[in-house]
């Protein structure tokens, strides 16, 4: 009888550190999968943003320089350009993040149906 109790207790100890396991790895995914959002969004401020400055510093020189409306044009190709600039750099880093980590973007396989399509 004890024997299988043993036993039984080694199954039990066996299957809560499947689960454990198992439950370590969902959560780790799902904090994965919120970072990866959190830089997306970084992305998208980085380009709202800057277009955003730039246009109100363009109306700003618009205002107070009067030079309507140059200020407004100049400082929201300025803040494209900005923006660009920074959500370039951020991917960049995250590229580079991921190089490091091992991970390997899969290709998109070439299809000539598409190709075909545009004759």
């Amino acid at each position: 009888m004890t024997e299988s109790r043993e036993e039984a207790i080694k199954r039990l100890n066996e299957s809560a550190s499947s689960l454990e396991a198992r439950h370590a790895q969902q959560e780790s995914s799902h904090l994965a999968a919120q970072k990866v959002t959190g830089e997306a969004y970084k992305i998208i401020a980085d380009l709202v943003g800057g277009v955003l400055v730039g246009l109100a510093l363009g109306f700003l020189a618009d205002r107070f320089l009067g030079i309507t409306p140059w200020g407004i044009i100049g400082g929201v190709l300025m803040g494209f350009a900005l923006s660009i600039y920074m959500a370039r750099r951020t991917a960049n880093r995250l590229m580079a993040q991921a190089k490091a980590a091992g991970v390997v973007a899969k290709s998109v396989p070439f299809d000539d149906a598409d190709e075909d399509e545009d004759r």
